[in-house]
């Protein structure tokens, strides 16, 4: 199974996440497939692959938490209708 995660980059203090599409059985820093954005929770910016983003969520790559709110304050599950799994929608509804 694939997932889209966040790879951590960048100096002591300074992080910088890559959002990736990797293997669920790969460690955090392991080898990913595709490199499909950032995210820079100190400047607050975020830049996101829309294609390959969807290639991989076509494909039944699954976001975990943490992107799917990066993504999802990028209002990019409403540009595509994307929606994912009941848990999460059950959470927003409580």
């Amino acid at each position: 199974m694939v997932k889209l995660r966040l790879k951590r980059c960048g100096r002591k203090q300074r992080a910088i996440y890559r959002i990736v599409a990797i293997d669920v059985r790969s460690r955090r820093e392991g080898r990913d497939l595709r490199k499909v954005g950032f995210y820079d929770p100190i400047k607050n910016q975020t830049y996101s692959n829309v294609p390959a983003i969807l290639y991989f969520l076509e494909k039944g790559a699954q976001p975990t938490e943490t992107v799917y709110d990066i993504l999802s304050k990028t209002e990019f599950f409403k540009e595509f209708r994307i929606s994912f799994d009941k848990k999460r929608k059950e959470k927003q509804e409580s």
